[in-house]
């Protein structure tokens, strides 16, 4: 029986003004977030910029210099952090597993530290494709299988808060999928996810909200919508005509760049808000267009835009 919160109930993780300093070093400043049930959180950084110290004070394993950290409602450090250990999963970035141990003895090794039922241990492994070599030495495992086998152990008891720190490293694209799709499955049961992960391609297509840090502050938070807004970057707009290249030298609307890219096709760059009328001038044109591509800022270029790496305007 799990205890998943139901949507609208409050935050299962509310963070306000949170600090922390390691020996007078400040890896975490002023940090307010919160996530609720049936949630997914990106947070995205650089390395050194404070996510897994954040991770691991959410966890309960550090204590905040500042600010309040509540989960489930209460302070973790002060409500007692096995009971609220067995409602969360967790992967850290890197996870290690006894090597003589087989894949399926150190899930149920883990089932009890968590007292969660050891009979459907097997089926985990099953789920991240590691049913062939449950009985296998995890000494024998390659990478991916490891990380599988970590992700088979953050699932246990069907936790109601996962934090998952770059999960799918080492995955290879079939299993990235499958990954996603468990945590698509957990989250429409109600389960809150925060996840870090440098593969921002992938994150952009399941994250409900992106929080940016950068040197231990939050420098942006919102969809991948209202990031897009909030920047304010240029949208591309690519051209394939016979005459693409006249773009260049005959009449453009105001605030459009333009660039040719090879004998066929030009580059055209604009604010967001005139992406229609930029589109309309080019069906005008009369150029025998052969295809035309929009691509809107993706997360990788807001990331850049947001940790203050100069980006060309129109």
């Amino acid at each position: 029986m799990t205890h998943i919160s139901e949507v609208g109930q409050a935050p299962l993780i509310d963070i306000d003004r949170v600090g922390k300093t390691f020996h007078g070093d400040i890896a975490v400043r002023n940090v307010s977030f919160n996530i609720t049930a049936g949630e997914c959180v990106a947070l995205i950084g650089h390395n050194g910029a404070g996510k897994t110290t954040l991770m691991k004070m959410i966890l309960g394993l550090i204590s905040p210099s500042a600010g309040t950290l509540k989960v489930f409602g209460a302070d973790i450090h002060q409500s007692g952090r096995d009971k609220a250990a067995r409602r969360i999963g967790y992967l850290p970035e890197t996870i290690t597993f006894p090597p003589h141990m087989t894949g399926l003895e150190a899930l149920r090794y883990f089932a009890r530290l968590k007292e969660s039922p050891v009979g459907g241990c097997l089926d985990g492994l099953a789920v991240v494709g590691l049913a062939d070599a449950a009985r296998k030495r995890i000494r024998t495992y390659s990478k991916g299988m490891r990380q599988r086998l970590g992700l088979a152990q953050a699932l246990l008891g069907e936790p109601e808060l996962l934090i998952l720190d770059e999960p799918t490293t080492g995955l290879d694209p079939d299993l990235r999928r499958l990954f996603y799709a468990l945590i698509d499955e957990r989250r429409a049961k109600g389960a809150a996810i925060l996840l870090s992960s440098h593969a921002l391609s992938e994150l952009q297509a399941h994250a409900d909200r992106i929080i940016v840090i950068n040197r231990g502050e939050v420098v942006a938070e919102g969809s991948l919508t209202e990031l897009r807004r909030q920047a304010a970057l240029p949208v591309l707009i690519r051209v394939k005509a016979d005459g693409a290249h006249k773009m260049l030298t005959g009449a453009q609307p105001d605030g459009v760049g333009c660039r040719k890219l090879n004998g066929r096709t030009v580059e055209l760059t604009c604010l967001p808000e005139r992406k229609v009328d930029v589109i309309r001038w080019v069906a005008t044109c009369g150029y025998g267009i052969d295809d035309l591509d929009i691509e809107l800022p993706d997360l990788d270029r807001l990331y850049r835009h947001y940790r203050g790496e100069l980006e060309t305007r129109p």
